[in-house]
Parts: C-alpha cells; sequence; structure tokens
C-alpha cells in the first residue's frame, strides 16, 4: 500500500474513531426521565429518587422520576418499553417486573426480552407486621393463631408478583399455613386494611412499613432479613423467631428499552453504580433500610435470570395461576 493510501486510511480511522469518540461525550446532554410503575411513596420510589439525585450529580443533566402507576406495574413499563432507545427514558423498578408474565395472563410486552438491563442498585428486607388489636405479638404466636383458625387470617397483597407476595406464599409453604389472600393496589391500601383490622398480616418492603409500625399504627413482627436491620434493631429476624432460613429481600433495577446502544448502557452502570456508592457512604440508602448493590450489565442479567427461575419454582410450588 502506497504512502498515500496509508496516510488516508488513517485520516478515515481517525474520522471514524473521533466521531465515536465524540458521539459518546455528547451522551447525556439533555434531561432523562426515569419512570416508576407505581404510586409515589413506597418502596420503589423512594429507591428511585434517592438513586436519581445521586446519578444527576455525577452525570451532570437532570434525571427526573416520573411515576407511572397501574396495572401491577405494567403501565409505566410499557411507556419504557415503547420509548426510544436512545438511554434516556429509563425504568426504575423492582423483581415485580421481571416475572410479571409468571403472575399475569396478558402483559403488553415481555419483560426480559423487550428491555436492556443497566444496573441492579440495591436490595432490601421485608417487614412482616399485623394489626395493632390482635393479642399476638411473636411470630410463634401469629403462625400458631393462624393455623388453628385459618378463616380468620388473611394476608393482604400489595401487588401479584411483587417480593411480598412471593414471600407470603413462601411463608406460607414453610410454616404450613392456609392464609387467605387479598390483592390490593399497592401498599398503602393494603397497609390501611391492616391498620384498620380488616386484613390481619401484610409482608412487603421494610422501607415502607417501618414509619406505621414505629406509630404503633401496625404491630411489627419481623424481618426477613438474615440479620437485624439498622433501622429496626429491636426487630428479631424471621430465623431468630422459630422459622430457621426464611429470608427474602425485595431488590430494586434500572432498565433501558431493548436496542439502547451498548455504549450508552455501560456509561448509565457506571454512573449508577457511583450514585450506590455515593449513597452507601453518606448513609442515605441505610436510613431507609436499604444495602447498596455494585453490579456490572452482565452480573445484573445473571442476577435476572436466577431470581426468574426461582420465582417460577415457588409459584408453581403454591400451586398459583395467572390472573
Amino acid at each position: 500500500m502506497s504512502s498515500k493510501c496509508v496516510g488516508l486510511a488513517m485520516v478515515v480511522v481517525s474520522l471514524l474513531t473521533g466521531s465515536a469518540w465524540a458521539q459518546t461525550a455528547k451522551f447525556p446532554d439533555q434531561t432523562i426521565k426515569m419512570i416508576v410503575p407505581f404510586a409515589p411513596g413506597g418502596g420503589v420510589d423512594t429507591a428511585a429518587r434517592l438513586v436519581a439525585r445521586q446519578m444527576q450529580a455525577r452525570l451532570g443533566v437532570s434525571v427526573v422520576v416520573e411515576n407511572r402507576a397501574g396495572a401491577n406495574g405494567t403501565i409505566g413499563s410499557k411507556v419504557v418499553q415503547g420509548a426510544a432507545a436512545d438511554g434516556y427514558t429509563l425504568l426504575f423498578s423492582a423483581a415485580t417486573h421481571v416475572i410479571s408474565h409468571l403472575v399475569m395472563n396478558k402483559v403488553p410486552y415481555d419483560p426480559i426480552t423487550d428491555f436492556s438491563p443497566v444496573a441492579r442498585v440495591g436490595e432490601a428486607p421485608l417487614l412482616l407486621v399485623i394489626s395493632p388489636n390482635l393479642p399476638q405479638k411473636k411470630l410463634t404466636e401469629v403462625l400458631d393463631a393462624a393455623r388453628q383458625t385459618p378463616d380468620k387470617w388473611t394476608a393482604a397483597l400489595p401487588a401479584m408478583g411483587a417480593p411480598s407476595h412471593l414471600a407470603t406464599l413462601l411463608l406460607a409453604q414453610k410454616s404450613n399455613l392456609k392464609l387467605t389472600m387479598a390483592p390490593y393496589k399497592g401498599t398503602s391500601p393494603a397497609l390501611v386494611d391492616v391498620a384498620g383490622g380488616h386484613a390481619q398480616i401484610l409482608l412487603d418492603s421494610i422501607i415502607s412499613l417501618m414509619p406505621m409500625a414505629k406509630t404503633g399504627k401496625v404491630h411489627p413482627v419481623v424481618t426477613t432479613s438474615a440479620r437485624r436491620s439498622a433501622i429496626a434493631p429491636d426487630i428479631p429476624t424471621a430465623s431468630e423467631s422459630g422459622l430457621p432460613g426464611f429470608t427474602f429481600v425485595s431488590w430494586y433495577g434500572i432498565w433501558a428499552p431493548k436496542d439502547t446502544p451498548q455504549d450508552r448502557v455501560q456509561l448509565l452502570n457506571t454512573a449508577a453504580n457511583e450514585a450506590v456508592t455515593d449513597l452507601i457512604k453518606s448513609g442515605a440508602f441505610a436510613a431507609v433500610g436499604i444495602e447498596g448493590v455494585n453490579e456490572s450489565v452482565a452480573q445484573f442479567g445473571k442476577y435476572i435470570a436466577n431470581d426468574v427461575a426461582q420465582s417460577a419454582e415457588l409459584l408453581k410450588g403454591a400451586g398459583f395461576k395467572p390472573e
């Protein structure tokens, strides 16, 4: 090849490389919208707002949280699935998202193939609470009473397929309980009914339930963590309260529409991991009971696959049929 051709080739390569770097450098250069498919105030919303605020500081552009609640989280997720695959519209959700096809007959997308995993950012134990007017206080007392008079014990389910739902199924399985399970449209109405005595048991994110537990409007029984939570050191774990091995966490993650360029996904993953590190160091996560998670895109993908497989097995064992 002549020196002239070599020079021309080098110019072309330089231009292409420069173009690629320029394209990467331009992202992000506008507001990023983070869709939360649940109502404000819940565990997912709380986690999303903490992460969005810190990612905004890292990325140098606004990261705005937008709540699009309804249909077991599928309305907001559908918005993201149909958005441009440019990294400017993200989904912030929980385990509920990846198993929606296991608990619903009609889901308007494939939760696995129609989204690009970006980052898993945290997890939190669940808290088991009961109505404050019940005489039982300890887990063994609750389980004994529920076995003896199952018709008097109803478990409130904030969302089908949510960690609360799966944890309640696991509790029933491990404790040989036959609970009546009542689905609700979110944590707030479920919590209100438990506080009022219309339902007796609720298992949900410690982030969502702790405020009412602290005021005595519901009675906290146990957490589902392996060790006592830093925000509830006086509440025992299920494992130390007569139910060995009963651990369960709610986890939170970020997704982009499928076909989002991998360089953008990677950049968002890095920003999310840095945001989590900041939130751990500042104590902001610990203050609400979240344990931060730092994972690569590939690690998040593997985690999803394992979680879906375990959830499918639990639902099958419980004889659950999608509605």
